[in-house]
């Protein structure tokens, strides 16, 4: 239940001949204190509630928890989030081992791209393809759970 993700913003579109999935995303959160976040999602025609934890220093390593739901009770709950729904769709792209979910963002935070990988280890190798930008990981303002409260065009 711990997860590691690294994530970096994205210099190009190359990204989206490369995409081997693409999916919308409308989430909300019911609360975005940074000790603990709590995230309701509908990606396609699931929905899930989502828990994550405080991340470490590095920004790289939280607890995460979560659980499908019912698009039905997704919706419901997203109706009593906090202000500021994200909207974006996700691209899947495979590069080498793993694979980078980039999401590129609608609404407010239009014009916002980034990229997150998974690893099974905080110092575990991976390919960087050459769409990938600067690394964001531990920049707070960067998380989905800030970006719904002061998004990318106030900046």
């Amino acid at each position: 239940m711990i997860e590691i993700e690294r994530k970096f913003l994205v210099k190009s579109v190359d990204y989206k001949s490369e995409a081997t999935a693409k999916t919308r995303i409308v989430q909300g959160f019911l609360n975005t204190d940074p000790c603990r976040t709590v995230r309701v999602r509908i990606k396609g025609d699931t929905g899930f509630l989502t828990v994550k934890g405080k991340s470490n220093t590095s920004g790289t390593s939280r607890f995460e928890w979560e659980k499908e739901i019912t698009v039905e009770e997704a919706d419901a709950l997203l109706k009593l989030c906090e202000k500021g729904i994200l909207d974006k769709y996700r691209y899947e792209i495979t590069v080498g081992k793993h694979v980078y979910e980039v999401d590129e963002f609608f609404g407010d935070n239009i014009g916002l791209t980034i990229a997150e990988i998974e690893l099974n280890d905080e110092n575990e190798a991976f390919k960087k393809p050459i769409w990938l930008g600067a690394e964001v990981t531990g920049e707070v303002k960067y998380y989905n759970s800030q970006l719904s409260g002061n998004p990318y065009k106030n900046w």
